[in-house]
């Protein structure tokens, strides 16, 4: 079986399914595992891939993500007589169905279960510990000039919430919307969380954010985008991860 992933997490996702030696192409932002997808040609970037190189790949199956990818790409491999398999997982339990659905598709099934089960026991043994705790308000940062942040409707703010969360910009559209300095200050989040990805955040806008909020330093965290917004095999290492970030105060 020949396989080209356009998601980054879908290419982790196949290497940790077992199947890695399948993959004939990748993006140019798949950087994980490391040391194995170096070896896999890159077929351009996530919003702009090389067509006509995915087509001379040959390959069985082209993996994209909805978000991630484009449709019109999607359409023009299927248009090339190219099988695809696009996912679009919102929440943790969509997670683990199309980890599933993934592994299925590359007849890895029993490897694709072990995941799948570690995310939906890890998710229960999250939710069970936070029952009796009060949730945590959050807002979450991804970019920088300008401000934005997570809607309600986003993988972040589903997993964030599942471990003891409440997003303060839950209701805003679109999903990833823009906001002012004075809009984060009156939400008055328990915690503000600054990414990794796609923006990288560092202690110098740390600073300046809770000086242009005025809200407490402590207040702020550097936080690992890849376990936060990854979906598929480094999911379940981000409930715990998410939990953490909630309650170790």
């Amino acid at each position: 079986m020949r396989v080209v992933s356009l998601c980054p997490s879908l290419t982790e996702l196949v290497f940790d399914l077992g199947r890695g030696d399948t993959l004939v192409g990748r993006t140019k932002f798949c950087v994980h595992p490391a040391d194995a997808v170096a070896a896999v040609p890159s077929v351009g970037g996530t919003k702009n891939p090389k067509i006509d190189r995915v087509v001379a790949l040959g390959p069985d199956l082209v993996l994209l993500n909805e978000e991630e990818n484009r449709r019109e790409d999607a359409e023009a491999l299927r248009a090339a007589g190219v099988a695809c398999h696009v996912s679009f997982p919102k929440t943790v339990p969509d997670t683990a169905v199309m980890v599933r659905s993934i592994a299925a598709a590359l007849d890895a099934r029993d490897a694709g279960e072990r995941i799948a089960a570690d995310i939906e026991t890890r998710l229960a043994r999250v939710r069970a510990e936070r029952a009796d705790r009060p949730s945590v308000r959050w807002a979450y940062l991804i970019w920088r000039n300008p401000w934005m942040t997570v809607g309600g409707d986003t993988f972040v703010s589903a997993l964030l919430d599942a471990a003891g969360g409440e997003n303060v910009f839950a209701t805003r559209t679109p999903r990833y919307p823009e906001i002012e300095p004075a809009e984060l200050a009156a939400a008055d989040p328990a915690l503000v969380l600054l990414a990794s990805e796609p923006f990288p955040f560092d202690d110098r806008h740390v600073d300046e954010l809770a000086a242009a909020t005025a809200l407490p330093r402590d207040r702020f965290r550097l936080v690992d985008g890849e376990l936060l917004s990854w979906h598929g095999s480094r999911t379940a290492r981000g409930i715990d991860y998410a939990a953490e970030l909630l309650h170790a105060r």
